[in-house]
């Protein structure tokens, strides 16, 4: 059975247009309508009848589905939404998809089969499925993460130049050699920031070392056993780059474990900034993303799709602030300080 989206691609247009000509609602240019109409004919397209009289009705109900609610970056994010969306007369609901793509999916469907005016979703992996929301017409915009199978307006930091910058600055801090902690394979964040650290690597003219590279889970057991793994090896790393705040915790507790001194033996930086991290010994350098900004742009986007809005899909970009703090760079000892933890932890391992 044809769907909506089959409909969009055979004429050449958004699904957001089909479905204004399907329900005669809003301004259609003739010759898009004609086309949209011509291709409804050669299709055989249906309307769902209860999906359209459900779309017809007046909603006010944004729905938001996060890869993991736990994360105080999305807890940011969510404010920005939820402010923005109230402002323009609409509530959120929120989906916590755990980043499990069967939970999303599940999400997903509900969503495509009530009556929301539209979804915010940062997908839990580029395998993420909304083509029930596209065929219902929804409208969708992805946040964080890029929807990497469906073109549609999205809202995210320029992660790539985060990482970038922050491994730059732990080899300019006095590190030699710097590990990547990043997340899961296929989840578009993970990919740019250990994109973005192995820019910095080559730049510096330093060998891409497997071994100093870690793809993990972006939660604390993730980053804890990437971590302790990495410090039990011959050569350990100097320093970490690690890609998500919630690794971050795990990684430093690897550190606390192995009895190594941050910055001095191991020098850390995290992606995304938290709330402790003025007030540890020693502080947190972290890489900052606009959470609040991020979420209001991303409801603004998604309103202006329930309005109407007939664009190609646009793609908003903000960029990262590298926050220093203690735990990053190096005193001009450290270089001998980490030379010696070396030898210490390489004989410890070997008895």
């Amino acid at each position: 059975m044809a769907t909506m989206r089959d409909v969009a691609v055979a004429a050449g247009v958004s699904t957001a247009t089909v479905s204004r000509v399907v329900n005669q609602s809003g301004v259609v240019d003739p010759e898009l309508t004609a086309r949209v109409r011509a291709a409804i004919a050669e299709l055989g397209y249906r309307p769902n009848l209860v999906a359209r009289g459900l779309r017809n009705q007046t909603t006010t109900v944004l729905a938001l589905v996060f890869s993991d609610i736990e994360n105080p970056f999305f807890t940011s994010v969510c404010r920005g939404v939820e402010d923005t969306a109230r402002r323009h007369g609409f509530s959120v609901l929120l989906c916590n998809a755990d980043e499990n793509i069967e939970k999303e999916t599940s999400y997903v469907n509900i969503l495509a089969s009530q009556s929301v005016a539209g979804v915010i979703i940062s997908p839990a992996s580029d395998e993420t499925d909304i083509e029930p929301l596209v065929s219902q017409g929804i409208a969708i915009v992805a946040l964080d993460r890029r929807l990497v199978h469906h073109p549609t307006d999205s809202v995210h930091s320029d992660s790539r130049a985060g990482a970038r910058n922050a491994t730059r600055h732990l080899l300019e801090s006095g590190a030699h050699r710097v590990g990547c902690i990043t997340g899961p394979h296929g989840v578009s964040t993970a990919e740019e920031r250990l994109g973005g650290y192995r820019d910095a690597i080559a730049a510096a003219r330093l060998p891409d070392e497997p071994d100093l590279c870690e793809y993990a889970n972006f939660r604390e057991d993730g980053g804890y056993r990437a971590a302790k793994r990495m410090l039990e090896l011959p050569d350990p790393p100097d320093a970490l780059f690690v890609a998500n705040n919630r690794m971050l915790a795990g990684a430093l507790r690897a550190c606390i474990e192995a009895g190594v001194a941050i910055p001095d033996e191991v020098s850390i930086v995290g992606f995304d900034d938290l709330p402790w991290a003025d007030f540890t010994q020693p502080s947190i350098t972290t890489v900052r993303q606009p959470t609040y900004e991020i979420g209001a742009a991303a409801a603004r986007l998604l309103v202006e799709r329930i309005a109407g809005a007939d664009l190609p899909p646009r793609e908003i970009v903000f960029q990262p602030e590298l926050v220093i703090r203690g735990s990053s760079v190096k005193r001009a000892s450290s270089t001998r300080t980490s030379d010696h933890a070396r030898s210490r932890r390489a004989s410890t391992s070997s008895r």
